[in-house]
């Protein structure tokens, strides 16, 4: 099946370049100019990857970005901006994208970076596929890799794409001590040299939807200098 990507950009040779990459793959293109029409082309189009510009007329990408996530859980957003400042890079993950690239970029980069999405998207869905999978239970959580849902004390967590894909690879291999390097190769499927803090801020924002005290978690531990280990809360 055709995948939908929405382009939304307002410097037209970006959008031009990006949306030419992108049909070359094979890949079915939508593009906006501000975040007023992308919002709304979202809903018309049904895209399978949002490809977002953080400094839009009219809405900017941020809160477009947050919009987005308020009523699609499910959408993988990949974030661009032309800043370099790390604040910006870290607000536009707080309010929900995937992954982020800095301009200038070149087409070959996002194009690698949009098949490992959807890479990572098709392989979730086939190692759900064949056969029902028992959901795991861990403490008070109960997580439904099939059903692409967590409970937390029997009510429905609401993650991004890429917040459950790293509780599954953390929860799957729980007790081993993971780093930054291996997360960001295993879940965001690529080598991100030097900048490991995208998965800083997808465990933070995990910790504050999973567990129930975030600043002294019980299943994401931080193992200083190294990464992360997902463990069961301690009894008694």
């Amino acid at each position: 099946m055709e995948k939908r990507v929405l382009v939304v950009d307002d410097e037209p040779s970006i959008v031009k370049l990006v949306q030419f990459n992108l049909e070359k793959e094979g890949y079915k293109v939508g593009v906006a100019s501000d975040g007023e029409t992308a919002l709304r082309m979202v809903k018309e189009m049904q895209p399978d990857l949002l490809v977002l510009d953080l400094m839009l007329p009219k809405v900017d990408g941020l809160e477009v970005c947050k919009q987005v996530r308020r009523e699609n859980h499910h959408l993988p957003i990949l974030m661009l901006t032309a800043k370099t400042e790390e604040f910006d890079k870290v607000l536009g993950l707080e309010l929900g994208a995937d992954d982020y690239m800095t301009k200038p970029f070149s087409p070959r980069e996002l194009v690698a970076r949009v098949k490992a999405i959807f890479r990572r998207v098709d392989v979730s869905r086939e190692q759900a596929a064949p056969e029902k999978q028992a959901a795991m239970e861990i403490g008070n959580l109960v997580i439904d890799k099939e059903g692409y849902e967590v409970l937390r004390d029997g009510q429905s967590v609401d993650l991004t794409p890429k917040e459950f894909e790293l509780l599954i690879y953390l929860a799957e291999h729980r007790g081993r001590v993971l780093s930054r390097d291996q997360l960001l190769n295993a879940v965001w499927d690529y080598d991100y040299i030097g900048d490991t803090r995208i998965v800083d801020v997808h465990v933070s924002h995990l910790r504050e939807k999973v567990e129930e005290d975030s600043r002294n978690p019980a299943y994401i531990k931080t193992v200083r200098g190294i990464g992360y280990k997902f463990e069961g809360p301690k009894k008694g």
